[in-house]
């Protein structure tokens, strides 16, 4: 009973890796939902992607808004390249992503708007990084007491979901992720929206029919134009 069990758990983990790695695409960033996460189009599908390693300021957080905004500059609307490492017990896919031959996750750390966060903090490159930006000191580091954000979700735990989805049924869908549930936040005005492709999600995916006040089906006439 015991080989087959380790059988099982071995067959399971192969396919978890063999998953994540088959995940790796190019697609075009269509919202940044805080400075380590986002939505990548990958096949007309959003795709919610964690950025591995790095560990950014929370929304609510202080320097929250501008480690976003930091991400938001480098790569919204833009193609990207998305190299998957794994999937996260919330769904999100975990991965590395380049821009041009830029190092993004490498990039926010520099520009100190994020933590390291490798395991056992073993990526030396990013902790050399890290020590340049508190050295400089850049973004966060000019705070007189940054708190990391692992710290600040133990303080804040009702801030996060508490329902982590099963692993095996993660790694089964995330290639080909729907919308009803990456990235759906609480917006719900156009001019809380940096882009076209943005309000497009955010009507059919998330059902915000306030985006769209004619009912024309194009939301937020600013942004994606409408009816001449």
């Amino acid at each position: 009973m015991m080989s087959y069990l380790r059988c099982v758990i071995g067959v399971t983990l192969l396919l978890i890796v063999s998953l994540a790695e088959a995940a790796d695409f190019s697609g075009k960033v269509i919202a940044v939902l805080d400075g380590d996460t986002l939505l990548v189009l990958r096949n007309n599908h959003p795709v919610k992607v964690r950025l591995a390693e790095i560990d950014a300021p929370e929304k609510m957080q202080t320097f929250g808004e501008t480690s976003k905004r930091s991400l938001s500059d480098m790569v919204l609307g833009k193609q990207i390249k998305v190299s998957s490492q794994a999937v996260d017990k919330y769904g999100r896919m975990v991965a590395h992503l380049d821009l041009n031959g830029l190092d993004v996750n490498a990039e926010q750390i520099r520009r100190g708007m994020a933590w390291e966060y490798s395991n056992f903090h073993s990526n030396k490159t990013l902790i050399a990084l890290q020590d340049e930006a508190r050295q400089a000191p850049r973004g966060l580091w000019a705070l007189s007491d940054p708190m990391p954000p692992w710290e600040w979700r133990k303080q804040h735990p009702s801030t996060f979901s508490t329902q982590p989805n099963a692993a095996v049924l993660s790694v089964a869908t995330h290639a080909n992720t729907t919308a009803h549930d990456p990235g759906c936040g609480n917006k719900k005005r156009c001019s809380e929206m940096p882009s076209c492709e943005e309000a497009k999600y955010y009507l059919a995916q998330c059902g915000v029919k306030s985006l769209d006040g004619d009912g024309d089906g194009v939301p937020c006439e600013n942004l994606c134009g409408g009816r001449k």
